[in-house]
Formats: structure tokens, sequence, C-alpha cells
């Protein structure tokens, strides 16, 4: 399928439906569940339009957490259940428009004052340091481009990420983005939290701000059969990667899904058709996928059994153990999509 242009045109948008079913065992005392939502934050590509939910929990609400206040839905029972499962559903309306940013109209130089608000988003995280390999690697790729604005650094990063990279379709889950390790053992494979995750902590490493966006696809690609999904998106998870540009603002990228489309649809990385997908997903983001937040190293209260790197799956504890979002038969959710056409849902 040949790549299609993606422009931004904020007047047009699609509505979907994100609809969470969730069954926990009725074993344990008490038990705690946490869901990612659709991002409420100011954002020109994505805005949502209300939730709901109904279930059996003893008592849920719709808050937000971080500084950042992502959105997030809690519930709680306390307890033996009196049917066999603790069950909750979560409704959600958002609409999302394509996001582009063309960076050939960014002209500032590599001394343009960053505002105070963006420099927490060159500091490390648990799993993206800054020192020691990676900041090695990323003065290595730096040196070898001749790269010497922001812009420049960041395109050289992005292409090195490419080049090296690998996609892993048996990687459990969406990844770890443990890049670290990943430099160590010069083992560059994964899925897209991997893969992203080592574009971010390189261009943190070269002072420029950079963060991961986990979210969940809800449509089909039209640019790339293997880069979308709609309807059962229980397994659909995925994120995508930003930069900053002082004077331009955050600047899309998506390294994860050229390597995806190339390694799932048997596309050599010098194919014409990688080329130009390269080039567009350089400043783009094709919106059949929405955002719920880009924290990291988060605290869940109440209790917790210890921070988790991200929140991109649905999160549950049962009497202060965590269950393993990634084990349906310990763990059993379903999350569905679909597009809103006038008063109904397109299927």
């Amino acid at each position: 399928m040949a790549s299609q242009l993606l422009s931004s045109d904020y007047s047009n948008w699609t509505s979907y439906r994100l609809t969470y079913q969730i069954d926990l065992p009725a074993k344990g005392k008490s038990a705690h569940l946490w869901l990612p939502l659709p991002d409420t934050n100011e954002s020109v590509f994505q805005f949502t339009q209300g939730s709901n939910w109904h279930g059996n929990a003893t008592k849920a609400t719709f808050a937000t957490l971080g500084t950042g206040r992502f959105p997030v839905f809690k519930a709680e029972w306390h307890g033996t259940p009196k049917s066999d499962q603790r069950h909750v559903t979560v409704s959600c309306i958002v609409k999302t428009s394509h996001h582009a940013i063309d960076p050939a109209y960014y002209h500032a130089s590599k001394h343009t004052a960053l505002p105070a608000s963006i420099r927490n988003y060159i500091n490390p995280t648990h799993l993206k340091p800054t020192n020691g390999i990676v900041r090695e690697t990323v003065h290595t790729i730096i040196r070898d481009k001749k790269a010497d604005t922001p812009l420049e650094q960041a395109r050289a990063i992005y292409d090195w990420v490419i080049n090296n990279a690998q996609y892993d379709e048996n990687t459990r889950g969406r990844g770890q983005g443990n890049v670290k390790s990943m430099l160590e053992k010069n083992e560059l494979s994964g899925k897209c939290v991997d893969i992203n995750s080592l574009f971010v902590a390189l261009a943190k490493a070269a002072n420029i701000p950079a963060r991961n966006q986990y979210g969940i696809r809800i449509s089909e690609s039209k640019l790339h059969p293997s880069i979308g999904e709609y309807g059962d998106i229980s397994n659909s998870q995925h994120c995508r990667a930003e930069f900053f540009l002082a004077g331009r603002g955050w600047v899309p990228v998506n390294p994860a899904d050229i390597l995806q489309v190339s390694k799932l649809e048997a596309i050599a990385l010098d194919d014409p058709r990688i080329a130009r997908l390269k080039e567009q997903f350089f400043g783009s983001w094709e919106m059949n996928w929405l955002t719920y937040n880009h924290a990291d190293d988060l605290t869940l209260s109440p209790p917790n059994a210890g921070k988790i790197p991200f929140f991109m799956y649905p999160h549950a504890e049962i009497d202060g153990h965590s269950l393993d979002s990634l084990d349906p038969e310990s763990f059993s959710y379903k999350i569905t999509s679909g597009e809103l056409i006038g008063t109904g849902a397109k299927f």
C-alpha cells in the first residue's frame, strides 16, 4: 500500500468511543483498579467529550494523576464480592485529527533558550538515563553526522535509530524501554516502547527535550495495514515520541512504526516506500491512535506494590499485590473502539 500524505486539518475530526470491560478475580479482601484514559490536557490533535462507568465497584471515580494531571479511572472493591468476579465497564468519547508539523519552517539556532516549563523533559528517567553509554552514543551520532542545531541533531538521532534498531514481534507486550541495557548489550530490538524510548533517551542526552506519548491504536491505518487496529484493540497499546524545538514547539516522530512496517510487511529499509514513510514520520502522527499520557516512573495511590515505569495498560492490585497486565488468566480485560458517525457507531 503506497504512503499517503499526512497533513494537519484541525477542523476535520473523527470521533471514537473507547470502551474498557474489566473483570478481576474474586479472591482477596480488597482490589484496586487504575485505567489510563484519553488525555484531556489542551491539544491541537485530540480532545475528549466525557466518560461514564458502571459495574459492581465499592467506590469509583474519574481523577487525575501526576504533575501532568493525566486522566485516570480508579475503582475499589472491599470485602468478598457477592458475584464471581469484580467487574466494571468504562466508556469515553474522544476526537482526533491528524497531527503534522513541518520542521522545514524551523530556523532557530542551537542557542535559542528553552522555556522553563520544558526543561524537565531533558531530565533522565529510571529506564531512560542520559549519562554513560547513552551520552557517549549520542555524541558519536552527532559528531559523525556533523549535526549542529537541535533540529539537525534530532534528525541524526532519528535516522540512527531507524538504521540500527529492529522491530521484534516476539517481544512481550510493547517492550520495556530499558535503553541502558539495550545499548550495553547491543541488542537494539523490541517494539514501540523500546524503539521510541531509544530515540527519547538519546535526544535527552543531547539536551533536546523529548518524551514518549503512551496510548493505544483505535482505527485502521490509511498508510499501512500493519500499523492500525479497529474494534477489539485489547492488545493494541502503542507509544509514540516527540521532541521540543524552542520557538517551534513539540515535534511528533514515530521511528517505531517505520521499523514495524518494514518487518511485518517485508519491505527493505532502502525501499522507496519506507523512505517516504521515514520522511513523513519525522514531523507527523497519523491519528488513528490516541494518547493517554507521557508519564514515566509513576506511583499509583492508594496502595501500590511499587512504581510502574509507564502507564499504558490497565493496572490492578489485589491485597496490595500487582496483577500481570499481560496475563489474561489472572487479569481479564477487553478494550474496544468504535467510530462514531452521527449519533451511532460504525462497525
